[in-house]
């Protein structure tokens, strides 16, 4: 598959996840497989008006070496603020700019952004447009099924983002009413590939390798995208590799696990020091052990503990 000028190995995508996606858990999942990335999202407007100063926004836009094909994620819903948004961005060396027209949260719908453009299809074609055209870089989007039940305009958007020049688009087929429940409508994402010439890649439920082929031959989607399904299990992507492949896939052991974990931890404390790296990590730590005996009672303890010496000691303990 491309994104543009861009061949995208074989394999799923790490999907944006709000302080999920950040440069450890990209490079962790480049090098158990992830064909490419995606940061957190960055508000276009919010990076403007700080000048590019604002110490989150520029934590968003950390990169590691050797973390693959990655895209920068930015949200808005002024054309021009965008556009300027990416001029201003180009050069921090990202591969491509993805568009979010799928956030759920309230705090970014409330501002009509987010999953609130597709409620906007015209508003939403001239921003992507605008991010078109004021870079060399591919530039994507990212949508879902629609805002509710009863606006299921998915493919509509799929045509304008096309037609404003999107060199691919991923599909959440969950409305903005569902956020991330029940279940993801894969008919949805074959409807939108019916519908465009452009790569469609499909996103939602894909817990494993057989999810992911699955999705791929009933939808004729492009490419797969993995979400939660990645938290706490970087390994999904060398399992859905092998699976694209047809080669068989080893489960980590529990070794595997508590060194990916600490691994994981010293890229965090490394990118936002101890203090805010072990904050980072909690919920990740407690994605790690999901399953595992005792889990419950050590995620409590790894809560109650600000250091990271003792952290270190309960994984020791834990996983003895």
């Amino acid at each position: 598959m491309r994104i543009g000028t861009i061949e995208l190995p074989i394999g799923a995508g790490l999907a944006p996840m709000a302080g999920v996606s950040d440069a450890a858990m990209r490079m962790l999942c480049h090098e158990q497989g992830a064909a490419w990335s995606v940061s957190e999202m960055l508000s276009a407007k919010g990076w403007i008006y700080s000048q590019g100063k604002n110490i989150n926004a520029l934590q968003l836009l950390e990169r590691l070496p050797n973390d693959g094909i990655v895209g920068l994620q930015l949200f808005g819903r002024e054309p021009d603020m965008v556009a300027r948004a990416v001029q201003s961005l180009e050069p921090r060396k990202f591969d491509y700019i993805d568009l979010n027209f799928g956030c759920p949260a309230p705090k970014i719908t409330g501002n009509g952004e987010g999953s609130a453009m597709m409620r906007e299809p015209k508003l939403l074609e001239k921003v992507v447009a605008a991010a078109v055209g004021s870079t060399k870089l591919p530039v994507t989007a990212k949508f879902r099924a629609g805002w509710d039940g009863s606006h299921i305009n998915a493919v509509e958007i799929a045509q304008r983002c096309e037609y404003a020049g999107a060199s691919a688009i991923t599909v959440h087929p969950r409305t903005r009413d569902q956020q991330y429940s029940g279940y993801a409508d894969w008919r949805i994402i074959q409807d939108v590939k019916r519908s465009v010439s452009i790569p469609v890649i499909g996103n939602g439920d894909i817990r494993n390798g057989v999810d992911a082929v699955r999705m791929i031959d009933e939808t004729g989607c492009d490419g797969v995208m993995v979400g939660r399904g990645a938290m706490g299990n970087p390994w999904i992507f060398a399992e859905i590799r092998a699976a694209m492949l047809g080669k068989a896939y080893q489960s980590p052991d529990i070794l595997a696990r508590k060194k990916m974990l600490i691994k994981h931890i010293e890229l965090e404390t490394r990118l936002h020091g101890p203090k805010q790296g072990l904050l980072e990590m909690r919920k990740h730590i407690a994605w790690y052990v999901v399953g595992l005996p005792g889990a419950s009672k050590f995620r409590e303890r790894i809560n109650r503990t600000n250091s990271l010496e003792a952290v270190y000691e309960s994984i020791e303990a834990f996983f003895q």
